[in-house]
């Protein structure tokens, strides 16, 4: 409760963006930001295309229904009234009088993007906002907006040099100030004449198209379209939206009028305008309608639909903001299109050592932890730092209770240290530290791992070269094997003689995410330790090429943003048990008999092999999606009722894909290298065609020889032949010739 008073008002990221709750440290920070500063004064200088790109606030209410600013929507209501005064230069004045003498509690007076004024009034109990406008006029001296604004009404941010006079009631929201019964029908009337503030007006009605507002819809119309109409220009560009949007409104007159903006126009004007692009003859969606509606469904900005759409092309996943829960989908705040699988891949090991109490059965009928490794490569200066962004804040929580135990251990050891001769040695604490340098010893980690009280440990390492490099050959075989268990949690342990190495065996549980460049990746991953079975077990996520590229723009995230993060972290933590997840085990389990069906058309040993572990990282990785997807009721049975969603299933089949991929991409060569000569691998991974399909109807050994190019033994030939006719697919007419049974690839 005492956080939610905190929370003043709301931010968003521009005019169609969700507004999420902020506090005043946030408010004050986005008003510091030079950025912002040199927007505003872009805008003055007549660039007016970026206004609509400057986040806004909501002064009349603290907080809305999934952030979604809305009339309806609106949870936290405030006794708060927002005055525009349109005229340009009066701000001082204004507020020179107002501080000698006003009729209600200023809370803020500033100079808006135009330079006309803003002033922020509380608004006594019983009090109409025509009122309270009746009252400043007369005390101001100038004539306020005639519009009443309505309970999710936004404004757009000015810098911090704008503020004029800021009270610190502003910043506190008690039960007082906010409104005890909901919004008169008053407060929703529309407005009389166009508006020239820049606050900014929204229509009442909240229709759906796909499960998006139709405000957000229009926001990101104007967005594209030069911004919303000026004087002079609101017939013509009110007609060009109905066109636009008639194709998503199946053409129907009455329901354009109720999503339709009116900037003034009465009922009568409104509808000749919506006539009129009835009359043309329909054709289809736009593609710049198609766009905006598709980047609104994946939650990106309709700028990045591009960039989605060619991070689908090279990669072959897209993925979909809007439908992540809590904490991934904040991780990706900020983050530019091309970046969302490296931090999500990175985000994921972390987010499953929060849930360690947590156990899964898995499509085999076997129950796993989740257990989960990922190495994010990129060239130097590829911009890897994106993901240690994400990850300081979702390790916060590990930094802030391992400092204390850290604390606990130094003390033990200066006691220990200054004893004296025949004093007994202190007890060792035995403290629980669960953030570990990727760089530990063998001899530490062992110790840690004993007194890790069944929980998992997480590193997170900058530079793979680093790790390499401080592990020697004997030490990094070690870590090797440590790295292998940890993945299924199997044990490990080691003996000594010494009483001064850590002796013993014990159970690993051990997440971490590293990043490297590509050649660092190599060095680790050698054509002798290829096959050991560590490189299935990574999830591997790889960083857009930024040869020649441009610099990439990144967000910031926001307080509130950060708290999502940590409320996803602390309800991580609160599960325990058994989690059944039927849906999401058979989806997995289709899609790993697809690969092995692709695969053995293929003869594609390498696909084959990683699909497995491919599969059980996806499922893990559904499982976290799964579990942040709960809520409280069911967090608090341990329970869940709440079956899998389809979001859910797709983004687990989705994380398999991708890993399957990165994979062979990354290990693939090498794997294959150890069967066949580097040079026809080449020349196959350059084809890549089924070789089943290529064989004709009926075919002899020698056929299957010539096309797999000679690098397939003789045995291996056999046994592919032995399980097409073990699966049905072939069946054998002579000695020498087998006939296909089933051309086709469906299985």
């Amino acid at each position: 409760m005492i956080l939610e008073r905190l929370m003043f008002t709301c931010i968003g990221k521009g005019h169609g963006a969700p507004c999420l709750p902020a506090n005043r440290e946030d408010w004050e920070k986005l008003r510091r930001e030079p950025w912002l500063k040199e927007m505003c004064e872009r805008i003055e200088r007549g660039d007016e295309q970026l206004k609509h790109r400057l986040p806004v606030w909501t002064p009349h209410c603290a907080e809305f229904k999934n952030n979604h600013r809305a009339i309806a929507d609106a949870v936290r209501p405030l006794n708060r009234l927002m005055l525009d005064f349109d005229e340009k230069g009066h701000t001082d004045e204004i507020c020179a009088r107002l501080l000698e003498q006003s009729p209600l509690v200023p809370l803020l007076i500033e100079e808006s993007v135009r330079r006309g004024t803003h002033v922020l009034v509380e608004l006594p109990d019983g009090m109409t906002a025509e009122q309270a406008q009746q009252l400043m006029q007369e005390a101001t001296g100038f004539e306020p907006d005639a519009a009443v604004k309505d309970v999710s009404r936004c404004i757009y941010m000015v810098p911090e040099d704008h503020t004029k006079y800021v009270s610190d009631k502003l910043f506190e929201v008690s039960e007082d100030c906010e409104r005890k019964s909901q919004p008169t029908s008053d407060e929703g009337c529309e407005q009389k004449s166009l508006p020239t503030s820049e606050a900014a007006q929204e229509p009442h009605t909240e229709l759906m198209f796909k499960g998006i507002p139709y405000t957000s819809i229009i926001a990101e119309w104007w967005h594209r379209n030069g911004g919303e109409p000026a004087e002079g220009e609101r017939n013509v560009k009110l007609h060009k939206l109905a066109v636009s949007l008639r194709a998503i409104c199946d053409n129907k007159k009455e329901v354009l009028m109720q999503v339709m903006p009116r900037f003034g126009l009465s009922d009568v004007e409104l509808r000749s305008v919506v006539d009129s692009a009835c009359k043309e003859t329909p054709k289809g969606i736009s593609k710049m309608m198609q766009g905006i509606v598709s980047a609104l469904e994946m939650g990106i900005s309709s700028d990045e639909i591009e960039d989605a759409e060619a991070v689908r092309a090279e990669t072959g996943v897209k993925v979909n903001v809007k439908a992540l829960p809590m904490g991934l989908k904040e991780s990706l705040t900020g983050v530019p299109v091309s970046m969302h699988m490296p931090v999500l891949c990175g985000v994921l090991p972390i987010a499953a050592a929060y849930a360690d109490q947590v156990m899964v059965e898995y499509c085999d009928g076997n129950l796993q932890h989740l257990g989960l490794m990922s190495i994010i490569r990129g060239e130097q200066a590829s911009n890897k730092s994106v993901v240690k962004n994400a990850i300081d804040v979702w390790k916060r929580q590990f930094d802030e209770e391992d400092a204390l135990a850290r604390k606990r251990e130094e003390e033990w050891k200066e006691r220990k240290k200054g004893r004296k001769a025949n004093e007994k040695a202190p007890d060792d604490p035995k403290v629980l530290i669960r953030m570990v340098p990727v760089t530990v010893s063998c001899s530490t980690l062992l110790k840690r791992f004993k007194n890790a009280q069944g929980h998992t440990l997480y590193s997170f390492g900058e530079e793979l070269d680093t790790l390499r490099k401080t592990n020697g050959a004997g030490s990094w075989s070690s870590k090797y094997d440590i790295y292998r268990l940890s993945f299924d949690k199997g044990e490990w342990g080691q003996d000594y003689n010494s009483d001064a190495a850590e002796s013993g065996v014990v159970k690993v549980a051990y997440n971490w995410t590293m990043l490297g460049t590509n050649g660092a990746l190599r060095k680790c991953f050698k054509s002798d330790n290829i096959e050991n079975g560590l490189s299935s077990r990574i999830l591997v996520a790889e960083m857009p090429d930024s040869s020649f590229s441009k610099m990439p723009k990144f967000g910031r995230r926001s307080a509130g943003d950060e708290a999502m993060i940590q409320e996803a972290v602390t309800r991580l933590r609160a599960f325990s048990g058994l989690i059944d997840t039927p849906r999401l085990r058979k989806a997995i389990e289709q899609w790993v008999e697809q690969k092995r069906v692709e695969a053995a058309k293929d003869i594609d040993h390498v696909k084959d092999t990683y699909r497995k572990r491919a599969a059980v990282i996806g499922f893990r990785c559904g499982v976290v999606f799964h579990l942040l997807s709960m809520g409280a009721r069911n967090l608090k049975s341990q329970t869940s009722n709440l079956k899998e969603s389809k979001a859910c299933i797709d983004f687990a089949l989705m994380m398999a894909e991708y890993c399957l991929s990165q994979q062979i991409k990354a290990f693939g060569e090498a794997l294959q290298n150890q069967y066949v000569d580097a040079h026809e691998e080449c020349q196959r991974y350059g084809a890549n065609h089924s070789v089943f399909d290529q064989l004709a109807p009926t075919f002899t050994l020698d056929d299957l020889r010539a096309l797999k190019c000679g690098y397939c033994s003789e045995s291996a030939m056999r046994m592919i032949i032995s399980r097409w006719m073990r699966d049905g697919w072939i069946s054998k007419t002579d000695r020498y010739h087998w006939s296909k049974v089933k051309v086709n690839s469906e299985k």
